[in-house]
């Protein structure tokens, strides 16, 4: 149902913006939306097709929208409610669209009328997956009954899956879910970066679940930098565990080269005892290797391949292990970055000779020692760039990851999305 002479306003015209904003328009409301001033040309010569009330700034669309989103990087957040906060139409529905809430609530606390309503979302996916069947956090923060309704209605339009949570739940989940899961990601791409080799020519990278992590760093690589530096950066519980998978992977890799081999055993196992149990068997969260090796950027013959430590993957198991935290009960709140590290773990772990594949390539493969030093220290870069909270050197490392990957970019995005995709059909069939 489209809820009459309810006009939605959209503060931030980027890819979500957009995304939005077209789901909206096809719901049948009337939207209004903003950009950068500078930008108010080039949005009506881009998008004016659409049908969209496409507005000078977020003045003129807070002044009249009757549910207002800020789609804009939660760096920016308080700087640009601060700015457009003040125009907000009297009774008003004001929400954020940031993947971080605590800063979030912390603008509309400070800057917007007390009048004004606040019940904001997340939409846990990137701008290239549709809405429909995806996971959308709903946030009640400060409102009425009756203005509550009207902004989950409204949002219903999107047709996703609603999650109700509290801000500090949401903020909480997305550490535990998103914080890991995106370091590793980029570290991947860092590390190839680093030693100037493209994953797709590398036999280690060629089969099965590595399919899915080139995939999905190329996915991150092709996405902005500060969507990822928001989420690191400003949760102020993200650290906290990428702290720990640091620290889990420091301990792996001194285990690796001092030589001790049953110590890495034993904490390797027990990381899989506490998380998958004793009687293991594969939970199909992810796609079966047949499909999976269809699914690739790889160009050299899969009969080529080498055993690779999966050292990436088994620092998460540890560090997942030593928070005592179940990876399976944030499942509510899946990001498809999330569900595919989830996944690929799991099917490691779960799979008894590949588990101990990677394992012994660990501890007596000095090749891939050697390509695993320079991922640990891809890794501990980016942590420490994150504890220092700058945002500039995440954007410098992380672009120029991005270009050295960049003739794959688009490729490697299509391809995740094929890959998720899959995984989503394959899920509503079972």
């Amino acid at each position: 149902m489209v809820l009459e002479n309810f006009e939605i306003g959209i503060i931030g015209a980027g890819d979500m913006g957009m995304l939005y904003a077209r789901r909206f328009k096809q719901a049948g409301y009337v939207v209004n939306i903003c950009d950068t001033p500078d930008r108010y040309s080039e949005l009506q010569a881009k998008h004016g097709h659409l049908g969209l009330n496409i507005l000078r700034d977020g003045y003129a669309v807070s002044r009249r929208s009757d549910f207002i989103i800020y789609s804009v990087p939660a760096v920016n957040i308080g700087r640009i409610v601060e700015e457009y906060g003040r125009a907000t139409k009297m009774g008003a529905i004001v929400a954020g669209q940031t993947s971080v809430k605590t800063p979030e609530i912390q603008a509309f606390e400070k800057h917007l009328p007390d009048d004004v309503h606040i019940v904001t979302c997340h939409s846990m996916h990137g701008p290239n997956i549709d809405t429909k069947g995806q996971p959308l956090a709903i946030i009640r923060y400060r409102s009425d009954d009756r203005h509550y309704g009207m902004a989950v209605e409204a949002l219903s339009a999107l047709e996703s899956r609603v999650i109700y949570l509290t801000y500090e739940e949401h903020d909480r989940i997305t550490a535990d879910t998103q914080a890991a899961t995106h370091l590793s990601f980029i570290s991947l791409g860092t590390a190839w970066s680093l030693q100037g080799y493209h994953p797709w020519l590398n036999p280690q990278f060629i089969s099965g679940i590595n399919n899915v992590k080139v995939a999905m760093a190329l996915r991150i690589y092709a996405s902005k930098w500060h969507v990822y530096a928001g989420l690191a950066i400003m949760n102020p519980l993200a650290k906290k565990q990428l702290q720990c998978y640091v620290e889990s992977m420091t301990t792996l890799y001194k285990f690796m080269v001092a030589g001790k081999h049953q110590e890495f055993r034993t904490l390797v196992h027990e990381a899989a005892d506490f998380i998958f149990g004793r009687e293991r068997s594969h939970k199909k969260i992810l796609l079966d290797d047949d499909i999976l090796d269809q699914l690739s950027l790889s160009q050299v013959p899969k009969e080529q391949s080498k055993p690779n430590s999966h050292l990436s993957l088994l620092s998460a198991a540890v560090c997942w292990y030593k928070m005592g935290m179940s990876p399976y009960d944030n499942l509510i709140c899946q990001t498809p970055p999330f569900r595919m590290w989830l996944g690929i773990v799991e099917y490691l772990f779960c799979h008894e000779g590949m588990l101990e594949e990677s394992i012994e390539t660990a501890l007596g493969d000095r090749y891939t020692q050697a390509e695993d030093l320079v991922f640990y220290t891809a890794v501990t870069g980016w942590g420490q760039c994150i504890e220092l909270g700058s945002f500039e050197g995440y954007r410098e490392r992380f672009e120029k990851t991005a270009e050295f990957l960049s003739h794959k970019l688009e490729e490697g995005k299509d391809l995740s999305t094929m890959i998720i995709k899959k995984l989503t059909d394959k899920n509503e069939s079972n």
